[in-house]
C-alpha cells in the first residue's frame, strides 16, 4: 500500500468515527479508529521519497478531520461532566472546576 492510498484510508477512517460518534455506535468506533492507526502506522513505517503536494493536501485534511472527531469527543465528556454536576449537585466537579477548602 502507498502512502497515498493510507492516507485515502486514514481519512476514510476518520469520517467512519465521526459518523460513529455522532450515533454513539462504540464498536463502530472501535473499528474505525483501529483501521485508522493501522494505515497511520503504514504510513510511518513508510521510508519513500519526501511527500508530495498530494500528499501534504491529504494530511492536511486528515488532520482537519482528526481535530472535528476530538471536538466530538470533548463535547461528549463535557456533557457526561455536567450530568453528572447536575446528579451531585456540583461535586463532580473534579479538575474542570473543583474548589478545594482547606480546613
Amino acid at each position: 500500500m502507498t502512502r497515498r492510498d493510507a492516507l485515502v484510508q486514514v481519512i476514510e477512517n476518520l469520517h467512519a468515527e465521526i459518523a460513529a460518534l455522532k450515533a454513539n455506535d462504540i464498536k463502530a468506533l472501535e473499528a474505525a479508529t483501529a483501521a485508522k492507526l493501522g494505515h497511520i502506522q503504514t504510513i510511518a513505517n513508510d521510508d519513500e521519497a519526501p511527500p508530495t503536494t498530494e500528499l501534504r493536501q491529504l494530511a492536511e485534511e486528515a488532520n482537519r478531520l482528526n481535530e472535528t472527531a476530538r471536538i466530538y469527543v470533548n463535547l461528549m465528556a463535557a456533557n457526561v461532566r455536567r450530568r453528572l454536576q447536575n446528579i451531585t449537585g456540583g461535586a463532580a466537579a473534579g479538575a474542570y472546576g473543583a474548589t478545594y477548602h482547606v480546613a
